[in-house]
């Protein structure tokens, strides 16, 4: 079996370095940051099964204006920032249109109606993955009709929507002080009962198969068709970094047009919080909340910027406001957090194998979808590593589709 080094220790990294350890290869996962500060753990938790439909839609171009930070939406596009997201906006409205939709959704689903499945088949499924689905709130009545109206003539793959009846309207309304207009609860969906004890999980797990992650950044070189790590003899080596990958698969001559698509989250003790309710959805302010093992997280914004920018304190004030509006049992102090979320403007990944360099594999660019779709990947990136069929099709998601050297984006 061969020698493989991982590039990137989020969910996706380890992911993949699970299924390929099981698969008998030996692995190397570097990773710099031991403190977990990636998009990977500081995201909702949830399993989003019901994400079909790509973010780069004709329905998102449509209410993009409305949606704006400065009128109280979720989308932020800072004006200092115009240089590094105008590029990605623009090939994101040629990946909104309609025909490159519609294969975007396509080959989402794919992914998507494996997504659970695979979760179940991780060794860490009984423990962290929970299948209670999620609930969607809303406060005013008029949106409540009309988003409901929408998700009930969504494609939302494998996930189903059930009515919400009077008793978990009491138990939602016991929440918030703020009036429930309209409620569905989704099934088909899940969450994870902890981020950080998943990460220890899957790191210990890579440690007892015999693998090793290394604690530095890794970088790669190219000589005579193939990728090299220095330092770390290789046959194969993944790049799985998140916003990091850019620069290092375009160093072999790949394009990878990614953003970081920026989160914010602030979490507070949980001893007010019921342990069993799922992920709450508050629409009109897009926002959700999700109970962690001892924390409870309200996690919001689609900020377009770049990764090492300072955050914007103005994002946690108004979720701190949103949480005060709402009566939510949680309170001072937060903690606060910023992540960026690795997206590519078409807001499918990147999986496959290097057609530039002939060891070299990628999974990256997952967007809001990593943690759903980590097991999934790993699955996939174990085939190819095996150079056997896929069991999904992966031409949608190779690197090739935005050119690269001597090719046409």
């Amino acid at each position: 079996m061969s020698r493989i080094t991982i590039v990137g220790g989020g969910v996706i990294g380890l992911s993949c370095a699970s299924a390929l350890l099981r698969a008998g290869h030996r692995v190397t996962v570097l990773e710099a940051s031991p403190i977990r500060d990636a998009a990977s753990w500081g995201n909702a938790g949830h399993i989003a099964t019901e994400q079909v439909a790509p973010l780069a839609s004709p329905a998102s171009l449509r209410s993009a204006w409305g949606r704006r930070f400065a009128v109280g939406g979720a989308l932020d596009l800072p004006l200092h920032a115009i240089g590094t997201w105008l590029p990605f906006a623009l090939r994101f409205v040629a990946a909104a249109r309609p025909h490159r939709f519609r294969a975007g959704s396509s080959a989402l689903r794919a992914l998507l109606a494996e997504a659970l499945p695979a979760w179940q088949r991780t060794p860490w499924a009984g423990q962290y993955l929970r299948t209670a689905g999620h609930f969607v709130l809303w406060e005013d009545a008029g949106k409540a009709a009309a988003g409901a109206a929408a998700w009930r003539t969504a494609d939302i793959g494998t996930a189903r929507i059930d009515d919400v009846d009077a008793g978990e309207i009491a138990r939602l309304q016991a929440l918030t002080s703020a009036p429930i207009a309209g409620a569905l609860h989704f099934t088909g969906t899940g969450q994870i009962a902890d981020l950080d004890q998943l990460a220890a999980a899957m790191e210990r797990d890579i440690v007892a198969q015999g693998g090793a992650i290394v604690r530095e950044t890794g970088t790669m070189t190219f000589a005579h068709g193939e990728a090299q790590v220095p330092g770390h003899e290789a046959d194969l080596v993944l790049v799985a970094a998140g916003v990091r990958s850019k620069q290092l698969v375009e160093a072999a001559g790949h394009r990878a047009p990614i953003l970081a698509e920026r989160g914010y989250h602030i979490r507070a003790a949980a001893d007010r919080w019921p342990q069993d309710l799922p992920p709450i959805v508050f629409e009109d302010r897009s926002m959700i909340v999700t109970r962690y093992a001892d924390s409870v997280q309200a996690a919001s914004f689609v900020e377009l910027a770049s990764p090492d920018a300072p955050p914007d304190p103005r994002k946690w004030r108004r979720l701190e406001r949103h949480v005060a509006e709402l009566g939510l049992p949680m309170g001072a102090p937060f903690t606060r957090w910023m992540g960026a979320r690795p997206t590519l403007p078409d807001y499918l990944p990147a999986i496959g194998r290097s057609r530039r360099a002939a060891n070299l594999l990628y999974a990256f660019g997952h967007q809001h979808l990593g943690l759903t779709l980590a097991p999934i990947t790993a699955e996939l990136v174990a085939a190819l590593a095996k150079d056997t069929h896929t069991p999904i099709d992966l031409a949608p998601f190779d690197l090739e589709r935005f050119g690269g050297k001597g090719g046409i984006a």
